[in-house]
């Protein structure tokens, strides 16, 4: 036999055993983590089922992960719903109902044996955690105002390693979170502006741009470490201003864009579940003020929803970016990637503009997750899900133990097509009221005096929750009360 055969069969069964060993060793080694929470988006994608909107990055990861249909948050509101995520906890107090229950609860608290947040649990065990944009409330992680100067305070003080933003014109993390092209903002402006805007600029002519390419740029620092890394990427739109670059809305023929399927006021209930659209309308040059009175013609109603899905492919485009220098890096193949929408929104229907209701168009909102792992490529999941429950499935996918007790449920198993997590329930909280999402029903109980203060609606026959039923089915919430009763975790002492 020549002697390179021989050195051959020498080497084979060593080369064999390294090659099986550094697959045994990158298998042990701990996910990446790449979660985005984009501001006020609902379940308006292509994945969704939307035939209109362009999102064709987000569909992928949807197609190549999974996507969850019926994710519901606790609380339609950004601060509040970004405190149940990040601490895995149902609403117990009423500020947990605000925008500064994270300031108020976590900011000045001393670190103690419970982790602030589900990121300060995943740096604890070893994962090194950049924040970039709006993972808490605030615009970039910091404790201040609209109109106050940056601050050095953290929201989260214990749970970053690095917590990163460019403000770019704007100057600070609200001015860019409420900025137009021209490096104004809402405040500057005092509110004098519309609430939306086609901007002749390329993607870093706004905000989230300069968002996308700092997230790229730390991925390629953290490509090296040894250590697993946590990427919270935080993206304004479509939040209020629907700014966006022109480009995006040139994807849209405007007159081929429908109009809400229910731009009514629901039959039988008060109007204190609605709202008179306060936050829109604060947008002093808008055309058109929203009421519960009187609807914004079709033509203005048009332009905004033609505003909010430019701005939904902004975002989209974004992911794209991001996902695709994943790849480039090989990351991809160990990086479990989450898409969160933190609540939905009202686009006119209910003839409300904005989220801060109890109705579905408030609740549910977008979740999709793309993990690494074989068999965790379930591209549908119908079963319900809560915000509560992304902290216990992240920790379980990282492989990470919990010995401190959270309202969230894994639903890692709805991830396998074996084994779906059975259907649940999901609790949501908000002016003055509790709401208890079944598969089939709405069930929602308000603690005030304006009645009817009980809300029924079938979405086998009323998907659009168009009229509450609650008088005709006393049987039907009586078997649903109790369950409802569960969600009270004592934030309705009394009633």
């Amino acid at each position: 036999m020549p002697t390179s055969f021989k050195k051959l069969f020498i080497l084979l069964p060593l080369l064999i055993f390294l090659g099986s060993n550094l697959q045994c060793k990158q298998a042990q080694r701990p996910p990446n983590v790449l979660f985005i929470a984009v501001d006020d988006l609902r379940t308006e994608l292509g994945a969704y089922g939307n035939p209109i909107v362009h999102s064709p990055n987000m569909d992928a990861l949807a197609s190549e992960g999974t996507i969850f249909t019926n994710h519901f948050v606790q609380v339609p509101t950004c601060g509040a719903s970004r405190y149940a995520l990040l601490t895995g906890m149902r609403p117990r107090k009423p500020l947990h109902l605000g925008n500064n229950a994270i300031e108020k609860e976590i900011s000045n608290a001393t670190e103690n044996k419970v982790p602030e947040s589900f990121i300060h649990h995943l740096k604890r065990n070893g994962y090194h955690t950049v924040g970039i944009g709006k993972i808490s409330h605030s615009a970039d992680g910091l404790v201040y105002g609209y109109e106050e100067p940056v601050s050095t305070k953290k929201e989260l003080p214990h749970s970053w390693n690095e917590l990163l933003f460019d403000a770019g014109k704007w100057g600070t993390g609200w001015n860019a979170f409420f900025g137009y092209a021209d490096g104004e903002n809402r405040q500057s402006l005092k509110k004098q502006v519309r609430p939306y805007e086609a901007g002749e600029v390329d993607d870093e002519g706004y905000p989230d741009g300069l968002t996308t390419k700092l997230a790229i740029s730390k991925l390629r620092e953290l490509k090296d470490k040894k250590q697993p890394f946590f990427m919270g990427v935080g993206f304004f739109k479509p939040h209020l201003p629907f700014n966006a670059p022109k480009k995006y809305w040139d994807l849209y023929d405007r007159e081929q864009i429908p109009l809400s399927p229910n731009p009514r006021v629901p039959e039988n209930i008060s109007l204190k579940s609605l709202h008179e659209s306060g936050e829109f309308n604060q947008y002093a040059l808008g055309e058109e003020k929203a009421s519960l009175a009187q609807p914004v013609s079709q033509e203005y109603a048009k332009k905004l929803r033609h505003a909010y899905l430019a701005s939904i492919s902004y975002i989209d485009a974004q992911i794209g970016l991001i996902w695709e220098e994943l790849k480039v890096m090989g990351l991809d193949k160990n990086t479990i990637i989450v898409i969160w929408g933190d609540h939905g929104w009202h686009l006119g229907d209910q003839r409300v503009w904005g989220k801060h209701t109890l109705f579905e168009n408030a609740l549910k909102s977008a979740l999709i997750i793309k993990s690494p792992f074989k068999g965790h490529q379930t591209n549908k999941v119908k079963t319900i899900v809560e915000t509560v429950d992304i902290y216990p499935t992240i920790m379980e996918l990282c492989n990470i133990g919990m010995t401190h007790e959270i309202d969230g449920e894994s639903f890692i198993d709805s991830l396998t097509e074996a084994s779906p997590k059975e259907d649940g329930v999901a609790y949501s909280y908000f002016r003055n009221g509790i709401s208890l999402r079944t598969d089939r029903y709405r069930l929602t109980k308000y603690f005030r005096q304006d009645e009817p203060t009980i809300e029924l609606y079938d979405h086998s026959t009323d998907p659009y929750e168009t009229k509450n039923i609650a008088d005709l089915n006393p049987d039907l919430v009586m078997e649903l009360m109790p369950v409802l009763e569960k969600g009270n975790t004592g934030l309705y002492i009394g009633n």
